[in-house]
């Protein structure tokens, strides 16, 4: 029988559902037997487009992980949902005049039909959205005690108004004046709002990040954001009024070398007087005030800027043109003075030390439909009520429109009273809140709810919580790599001042898998060819085609480009398991990468490798191949594991094609061998390898096999003894490996004799392999 992928993954993926292989158990001292691994995905939000083969890298990675991790003894929690809530839906939902939960469940529908295809293995019994109330619910007891601890709180802040979208965006959403996720503008306004104090745990955000088995550069954007400064507020008297003025600056050594102050467009200064400069620029104003030199005296003008931040430290600064660039910038621009200056000794320092952070409390409230509902009511005296959690959650309502109110009010307060008017046992009338929450409220926690996902009663109970946290393993896209983790390391930490979780931090291990990225082909009048056909006939039939110069670029998928690439037709043509394979295969997992589909073929063909050695004899007879292969492939067996592990997925599959091509040239191959070859690439190709394993007589399933048993024994080379010397006086034997290279000999014998050494440094060092390493000293050398 040939190969025939289309045949076997539909087998496979129906037998692994039916017989439930993985779902985890509910029997917790069953489970406590055995050590735990949670490998976790970020979950996608599920648009109408679907999938594109960029979208699945990350899963198949955590994917091949969870199988070896189970292959290994592990209890492998490794869930997947739905981040749903938001305003693609909600657009979309103004677009067709279709409800928002039916375009969420279609797009649902979508994406889980397309994952399963791919041959995952999630718990799918965990499965659920953001937007189901039985989730949500639990979103809404989060922001209740977020209220209970002081952490929410409604105040009059400055906002990002987007008119296009009508709803406020945080300030991390906005990018040059524009909305990060559609480019529609965005404007300032002062508006009654949700906040959520996350400043109160800056310092522990940036403390806990220590332990963390993070990416480096995740960490110090972390780090960065957070923004850690310890300084010195200063205060100026102004001139002819009873205000001072306080700025925060990092260096009060400076002081000296202040000719001007500036504010923040939105400080004190300038009520009545509102100014607005270009992004960017050295645009500013005069206020008309002057500050006062605490130390010389000096009559110094006040400016107003952009380049100040109204968060930042108190909202204005001391200027030093002459040592700092951009004071210096706008100093020039308004033709405003720079002098030289001494450093201020420490003990001449006015005001007092104090730490100040870049990042700001969390706008949390957002002027649309498709979202958490905030559970809180407003009274008539003005005063606020939190729902009470037996009455949770709070639904959404069905309503006429999802755009605002004609009097600019939120979606929601187009609902009935019904709905929006809620009296209480003592007769008083109160107004459900009507902003909801944004998205990133519901992904702060999913990964708790995956534990207990059909407790009616708690969150999570705890003792699933204590025996599943922290994640061991959590992949995802580095887009998420301020926000999402910040927002939900915040909420972690308020959960555990709670006494809901058991560990500090959420997220043990991070991995941020590198984006894949589509070749585009469009010649001067601007028009788009398909890659798959340029593939196919080549660039000079393009060239003849367009009649025209054609510019390629590497870049994003878009359907604009015509460049968008589904795995649905990439399975159909070759098979999930060649797709799993060549995700991986491409490219270091963190590197960003260019699809090819013609780079599939040759991951298929190796599948075909695998299939026709099965086809070989397989014998049992001791000795019945040469120990050469023996040995490869227990060397290959060490070699996949350790790399997987380590998520450098692309070697070990070479490695694995290695092998197969040295088995490919014997007569016969040991049936141990090929069952253990099998159980090493069943995370990797699990339909095949599932399909192998039965023709080979095996019971149960490969999945859920035991992990081959490695033997170093067989696994070694050949060793030499090899005589260390110092100046030709014999000092050590070292055994290795025979033919080990020149460059890891050397290193080896230096380290061997280290002691004997002293501080010297060899002057030379002389190799002959397999035999001796002879190091040069200079014993005249100090």
């Amino acid at each position: 029988m040939s190969y025939e992928p289309s045949v076997i993954e539909a087998k496979w993926q129906k037998r692994w559902q039916d017989a439930r292989i993985f779902e985890v158990s509910q029997d917790l001292a069953e489970l406590k037997k055995k050590p735990k691994y949670y490998v976790l995905d970020m979950f996608p939000y599920p648009s109408g487009a679907g999938l594109h083969v960029g979208h699945p890298e990350g899963y198949t990675a955590t994917d091949v992980i969870a199988r070896l991790k189970r292959a290994q003894g592990y209890n492998v929690m490794h869930p997947m949902g739905w981040d749903a809530f938001g305003l693609p839906a909600e657009r979309a939902a103004m677009r067709d005049n279709i409800h928002p939960a039916v375009i969420t469940k279609r797009n649902i529908d979508t994406f889980r039909g397309q994952i399963q295809r791919l041959g995952f293995s999630y718990d799918w019994s965990r499965e659920f959205s953001t937007t189901d109330a039985d989730y949500y619910r639990w979103t809404q007891w989060i922001f209740l005690k977020l209220y209970e601890k002081g952490l929410a709180y409604l105040a009059e802040v400055p906002v990002n108004w987007c008119p296009a979208l009508c709803t406020v965006l945080a300030n991390e959403e906005v990018k040059d004046g524009k909305y990060v996720e559609t480019g529609d503008w965005v404007e300032q306004r002062v508006m009654r709002q949700w906040m959520l104090q996350i400043t109160a745990y800056a310092e522990r955000l940036l403390e806990d990040l220590e332990g963390l088995d993070w990416p480096e550069g995740v960490k110090e954007m972390q780090r960065n954001w957070i923004g850690k400064s310890v300084g010195s507020e200063i205060e100026f008297e102004i001139e002819g009024s009873d205000q001072k003025l306080r700025v925060y600056t990092t260096r009060p050594d400076t002081l000296l070398g202040v000719t001007f102050c500036v504010v923040a467009c939105e400080h004190a200064l300038n009520q009545g007087k509102p100014y607005s400069f270009a992004k960017g620029s050295m645009q500013g104003a005069f206020t008309g005030y002057y500050a006062i030199h605490p130390l010389t005296l000096e009559r110094l003008p006040i400016w107003t800027a952009d380049y100040v931040l109204a968060h930042y430290g108190t909202g204005a600064i001391m200027a030093v043109p002459a040592t700092d660039e951009r004071d210096a910038a706008f100093a020039k621009e308004h033709q405003l003075p720079a002098r030289e200056y001494d450093l201020l000794p420490k003990e001449q320092w006015p005001g007092v030390r104090k730490t100040q952070y870049k990042l700001r409390d969390w706008l949390f409230s957002r002027q649309r439909y498709w979202g958490e509902p905030v559970p809180v009511i407003h009274l008539e005296d003005g005063t606020l009520m939190p729902i009470p959690e037996d009455q949770l959650p709070v639904k959404l309502p069905d309503i006429d429109a999802y755009k605002p109110t004609h009097a600019g009010e939120p979606p929601l307060a187009r609902a009935s009273d019904d709905w929006l008017l809620v009296q209480l046992p003592d007769g008083r009338i109160g107004r459900r809140e009507t902003n909801t929450m944004p998205q990133w409220g519901g992904s702060c926690w999913y990964y708790l709810r995956y534990l207990d996902p059909k407790n009616s009663n708690q969150l999570c109970a705890s003792e699933w919580e204590q025996y599943w946290m922290p994640v061991d393993l959590y992949v995802g896209g580095v887009e998420h790599a301020v926000l999402h983790l910040l927002y939900a390391r915040f909420w972690h930490k308020v959960l555990f001042d709670c006494g809901v979780v058991s560990t500090k931090e959420p997220f043990q291990k991070l991995f941020n898998q590198g984006m894949i990225l589509a070749h585009s082909y469009q010649d001067e009048a601007g028009k788009y060819y398909y890659p798959e056909e340029v593939e196919q006939q080549g660039m000079d039939w393009l060239v003849k085609a367009s009649g025209k110069p054609v510019k390629t670029q590497i870049e994003k998928m878009s359907k604009s480009r015509y460049n968008v690439v589904n795995p649905d037709d990439v399975i159909a043509k070759y098979g999930a398991d060649s797709m799993r394979l060549y995700e991986l295969f491409m490219g270091p997992l963190d590197q960003v990468k260019p699809w090819q589909t013609r780079g599939v073929e040759g991951v298929h063909r190796f599948l075909h490798r695998v299939w026709r050695l099965a086809e070989k004899e397989l014998t049992d007879l001791p000795g019945s191949s040469d120990p050469a292969l023996w040995k490869l492939y227990h060397k290959t067996l060490k070699l996949v594991e350790e790399h997987t592990l380590e998520l450098r997925f692309n070697t070990a599959i070479s490695h694995m094609m290695i092998f197969v091509n040295e088995a490919t040239a014997l007569a016969r191959i040991p049936k141990e061998i090929f069952l253990g070859f099998v159980k090493m690439l069943a995370p990797y190709a699990p339909h095949l390898c599932e399909e192998l394993w039965e023709r080979l007589g095996q019971t149960s399933f490969v999945s859920i096999a035991d992990w081959p048993v490695f033997r170093l024994d067989l696994a070694q080379d050949e060793e030499v003894v090899v005589v260390v010397q110092i100046n030709g006086k014999r000092r050590a034997d070292l055994k290795v490996c025979k033919g080990l290279a020149k460059e890891d000999l050397q290193a080896q014998a230096l380290e061997l004799v280290k002691h004997w050494m002293g501080e010297l440094s060899p002057s030379r060092v002389i190799v002959v392999p397999d035999r001796v390493v002879n190091i040069v000293l200079n014993l005249t050398e100090k």
